[in-house]
């Protein structure tokens, strides 16, 4: 099968064809029909992150089942399925006690899932490795969705939506009557502000530097919106907040945002850590002042998602045109078109690119 190669970190990847083994038991194969470009992808192919090369990437996919591995239950050949990198062993500490995206099984990428025609290994990129024809994931990943559900919708339910919804509802367990602010309006930030929305909060505050993700921000249900150089910041949030957010949402990266969001929280606020800086970044953090103002920092991984709970759930609410998910979509690309959809994304003003893997016009 073809797929998109990453032979050297922060070029363009090469298509080519890879050997990509049978399902084992508990397994399945997917043929993937969308996948979308995320961040952490490109946090991937640019080696922010630690990888081994070649690798082939690409986490947010959606397609049908092609075979299936023994002992697989629930799934059948001909399912549509959203392919999420969340895999789950069922018997660990975390998953025994509800908490499969943090499943503790050790995972080794360089497994022989993928190889290239002479043997040589080829990392299996966060577990999934969807920017390819085919995909082989263990069942704990995928979600069965509808026939109707487009796929390149689908395709975003497997990362970009369930991890800003679920760091809202999930994480941060934002009620009815909630201040929220969101720092950060792109792809993952817009989704925590519809979380907000879904939850009920009665502020939901997004604080960008771009108009243009402000105003999409406006879009997707936030009640303010802020610009993050702006004079009094701070001062501002407070007064719309009536004292800080009761929820912070950092959904981006940078440190700096980091550093400045428990600045936005009341007391006994909370501040959620959604987005990823690279690896070795840190922020400063003053123990006696989270201490006096009894603050939380709390970390959200996938937006503590249940794959087989919440992706059926966020289907049913935009069946109900209550979660935005065409909205989403900034782009359409071909398969042979990755890379042109990967420059885009890098810089910044895409909400999602999604790559169509049978579009051949």
């Amino acid at each position: 099968m073809k797929a998109a190669v990453c032979r050297a970190f922060g070029e363009n990847l090469t298509f080519e064809e890879v050997v990509l083994r049978d399902p084992q038991p508990g397994e399945v194969r997917v043929g993937i029909e969308a996948v979308a470009i995320c961040h952490s992808d490109i946090g991937y192919l640019d080696g922010l992150w630690h990888s081994q090369l070649p690798a082939v990437y690409g986490h947010e996919a959606a397609g049908r089942i092609l075979a299936l591995g023994e002992g697989v239950q629930g799934l059948a050949v001909g399912d549509a399925v959203v392919v999420s990198m969340i895999r789950s062993c069922g018997q660990c500490r975390a998953c025994r006690t509800g908490k499969p995206f943090l499943c503790g099984a050790p995972y080794n990428r360089s497994n022989g899932v993928l190889s290239l025609p002479d043997g040589t290994v080829v990392e299996h990129g966060l577990a999934t490795g969807a920017f390819a024809e085919e995909c082989v994931v263990h069942a704990s990943q995928v979600a069965k969705v509808p026939d109707d559900l487009p796929m390149e919708l689908g395709a975003l339910l497997a990362c970009g939506v369930i991890t800003g919804t679920g760091a809202v509802i999930n994480t941060a367990g934002v009620k009815a009557g909630d201040s929220v602010v969101v720092i950060g309006a792109g792809g993952v930030g817009l989704n925590a502000i519809q979380g907000a929305r879904l939850a009920g909060a009665s502020k939901i505050i997004a604080v960008d530097l771009a108009d243009e993700k402000l105003e999409a921000a406006t879009e997707f249900g936030a009640t303010d919106v802020l610009k993050a150089d702006v004079k009094g910041l701070r001062k501002i949030i407070m007064g719309l907040t009536q004292g800080g957010a009761d929820h912070v949402m950092v959904a981006v990266g940078a440190i700096a945002a980091y550093s400045q969001a428990p600045s936005f929280a009341c007391k006994g606020g909370q501040v959620v850590m959604v987005g990823m800086p690279p690896s070795g970044a840190k922020m400063e953090v003053e123990p006696v002042i989270v201490a006096a103002t009894a603050q939380t920092l709390k970390g959200s991984f996938m937006g503590a998602t249940v794959v087989q709970r919440d992706i059926p759930y966020l289907v049913e609410m935009w069946r109900q045109g209550r979660l935005k998910l065409e909205e989403l979509v900034t782009a359409r690309y071909r398969f042979d078109q990755i890379n042109e959809a990967i420059a885009e994304s890098r810089k910044g003003h895409v909400r999602r690119n999604v790559i169509l893997m049978d579009k051949s016009d």
